[in-house]
């Protein structure tokens, strides 16, 4: 299987409250389309300095992260971040990566959205036992 890719939109958790409180304007939102790598190998969501710039998403840890390579690296990490597939959504924290590294859709918001990854097609999909509403195991 090669690589799959999907179109997100990423927008900034913070942005969606002070809206809803009307505070701000939904125009005022920040937000923007994200071409990601799926990796089912990556825990976590993971973006780079120039999507955390564009939207000013706030840093609330530093965490450190294994690499391919066997590296242990410590990163920024940031919340609220709402991630936009389709009809689903999540909200997650993120890492982010140096420079423009390419960003990565990791293993939490995947399970958190009820997503999957179609061998065949090599896209992301919607899960077609599930395809109105992302449905979640509690057990």
């Amino acid at each position: 299987m090669g690589l799959v890719y999907a179109e997100v939109i990423l927008i900034n958790g913070e942005d969606l409250v002070l809206a809803r409180r009307h505070i701000i304007g939904e125009d005022e939102i920040r937000k923007m389309p994200v071409s990601m790598l799926v990796d089912t190998g990556a825990y976590m969501l993971a973006i780079n300095e120039s999507i955390q710039e564009q939207l000013q998403l706030p840093v609330v840890e530093k965490r450190k992260a294994e690499l391919a390579n066997g590296h242990i690296v410590e990163y920024d990490v940031v919340s609220p971040v709402e991630v936009r597939f389709k009809n689903r959504r999540c909200v997650c924290s993120a890492m982010v990566l140096p420079g423009s590294s390419e960003p990565l859709l990791g293993a939490i918001p995947l399970e958190d959205m009820d997503v999957l990854i179609h061998p065949q097609r090599q896209e992301l999909i919607v899960n077609p036992e599930h395809p109105y509403f992302a449905q979640m195991k509690m057990k």
